[in-house]
């Protein structure tokens, strides 16, 4: 997570590196810091530093201020930021610009640190020495080093699956182990649309998706950390469960649209996630699905937190006949998803399960007859025996690739007739130029654009199940469609468009990194035959930007 960029000009050749500043414990800390610097390779290259920063969403201009030795603070409110830079600056009212020259071996540096603004008027700020800099440089590429060395994942697929597990621990809060969704709000899946949402938040349901694929490639302290913190910000009440919360637990994520033009145009952008209140019935079984796979690593429930996962499947009990908003968390009219039904199975099995073996008592006639009914809904309400593929939605003609999720929680065999269908169904009626949509659009119900790009978490799941059910080739090349629309530095969006080649949603995707992790772990266990060219040692210890490249798998992507 360090970047390396390359800049030539008919005078020489600079690299640029980018970071944001960890020590040896990988803890940001209170340094909270970005540091670049700007180091000559050959010749000499000119440079102009334009440096204009802005609080609240561009709202507050900083109050500059000089402090001596090439030290500066920006304040707005109370946010600051503290600036070093060998450069001299020339100080506008609210910018910073200057112009400077490298030839082969100089370095200058820009160091921008969060600082508190009280702290400023107490004590004047200390210059920042280069060697310091050059040494906080240094520690960060060696943490990150070290830290990709974890990943346990050997063959065809463990450079991109190292970019992955790193994109996810840069999504991730040291301090409390959230894992955010992604690191941006209102990126449009359409450009010019509606559908534009904060994602800066932690999700129950991808704590399930994290714990199961960092744990599988060996990230155990990054899984059970996410796994501890949404335990800690849902317990306690089942009745206020929520689907997601802020990276330290907030509950409160009121969305509100700013007055700002978004990317290319697109309206609105929004600060917080009303969906936070939806009701999603698929979250009771992915903290039940969570609590059981850490169970069997040997991190059973203690009785308080039984206690929460004892209410939690009685509340499922209690309402999964109801219709709710579902795994896309839909605006509009409530339905009777099946995914979210399977997902209420699986909250009762796993009480069940963990109710034996962690000999506790549970109501097992009641929550045995839940689980059976429950399962019949499923089958006579949501499966089509003519097309042999399950729905959308009871009432409903549509599939939906979050069916493709069903057997990982044991509700039907990747193999079963059922299933076959339903991922030939969901190709037939969901594939567009070899990606796979969430669902088909047909009428917005919500207010919203129609529009929607193809999703690469589901082409990745795509992938898992045709392994799973032994199409090895057909699920390698949905793998590597998936895969081939990340950036240069492997990095992946929510959505692509094949036809315009251009990344969709919010930048960089949690989801889309843990399911083509799994995707290839799946891969890899099915010993699928792969392009050794993505095999490529990673051990540089810096990401390299040096323009367009064919594709990630190049080899030209490193740490």
């Amino acid at each position: 997570m360090v970047l390396s960029t390359l800049f030539s000009s008919p005078t020489g050749e600079a690299r640029m590196f980018d970071c944001l500043v960890l020590g040896e414990d990988g803890e940001p800390g209170p340094r909270c810091h970005l540091l670049r610097v700007v180091e000559g390779v050959r010749g000499e290259v000119d440079f102009q530093l334009d440096l204009r920063i802005r609080f609240d969403y561009g709202e507050v201009k900083p109050w500059l201020r000089h402090h001596g030795q090439g030290l500066y603070s920006a304040i707005g409110g109370s946010n600051g930021l503290l600036i070093a830079s060998d450069v001299d600056l020339e100080r506008g009212r609210h910018d910073l610009t200057g112009k400077f020259s490298v030839r082969s071996q100089d370095r200058v540096r820009l160091s921008i640190e969060f600082v508190n603004p009280s702290r400023l008027a107490s004590a004047p700020p200390e210059p920042k020495q280069p060697k310091d800099l050059d040494a906080r440089l240094d520690e960060t590429i060696r943490w990150w080093q070290g830290w990709s060395q974890q990943v346990s994942l050997e063959g065809t697929y463990r450079a991109g699956v190292v970019r992955s597990a790193i994109v996810l621990k840069a999504l991730s809060n040291s301090l409390s182990g959230a894992i955010v969704a992604a690191a941006t709000t209102s990126l449009p899946e359409t450009p010019g649309g509606n559908r534009n949402w904060d994602y800066r938040y932690s999700w129950i349901r991808d704590a399930s998706f994290s714990v199961h694929s960092l744990s599988d490639i060996g990230c155990f302290r990054e899984a059970d950390a996410f796994r501890s913190f949404i335990q800690r910000s849902a317990a306690g009440s089942a009745e206020e469960l929520q689907i997601m919360y802020g990276v330290g637990g907030e509950r409160r994520l009121t969305e509100i649209e700013l007055p700002l033009e978004g990317y290319r145009g697109s309206r609105p952008v929004r600060l917080g996630n009303a969906a936070s209140t939806q009701l999603q019935l698929d979250v009771t079984g992915e903290l039940l699905e969570l609590s059981w796979r850490w169970h069997l690593r040997g991190r059973s429930p203690d009785d308080d937190y039984w206690r929460f996962l004892y209410d939690l499947v009685e509340m499922t009990v209690d309402r999964w006949q109801e219709p709710d908003q579902g795994l896309w968390e839909s605006r509009g009219k409530p339905q009777h998803f099946v995914h979210s039904k399977v997902m209420c199975w699986a909250a009762i099995d796993r009480g069940l399960k963990l109710g034996k073996e962690c000999l506790r008592k549970v109501p097992e006639r009641r929550w045995r007859q839940a689980r059976t009914e429950i399962r019949k809904a499923v089958e006579e309400k949501g499966y089509d025996p003519k097309r042999k593929t399950v729905l959308q939605a009871f009432g409903s003609r549509q599939v939906d690739a979050a069916l493709l999720l069903l057997p990982t929680v044991g509700f039907v065999d990747y193999k079963d007739e059922r299933m076959l269908g339903t991922v030939a169904a969901v190709r037939s009626e969901l594939e567009v130029d070899g990606l796979i949509l969430r669902h088909r659009i047909v009428k917005s119900t919500d207010g919203l654009s129609a529009r929607d790009g193809t999703f690469l978490a589901c082409t990745f799941w795509l992938a898992e199940c045709l392994a799973h059910q032994g199409q090895l080739e057909e699920a390698r090349a949905a793998f590597e469609r998936a895969y081939g629309s990340a950036n240069d530095l492997g990095l992946l969006a929510e959505e692509y468009d094949a036809k315009a080649q251009e990344l969709l949603g919010n930048f960089p995707q949690g989801l889309s990194h843990l399911a083509h992790i799994s995707a290839a772990v799946a891969l890899t266990a099915f010993q699928v035959p792969g392009n050794e060219s993505d095999t490529a040692a990673v051990d540089s210890g810096v990401a390299t930007d040096q323009g367009p490249l064919s594709s990630p798998q190049s080899g030209q992507v490193t740490l």
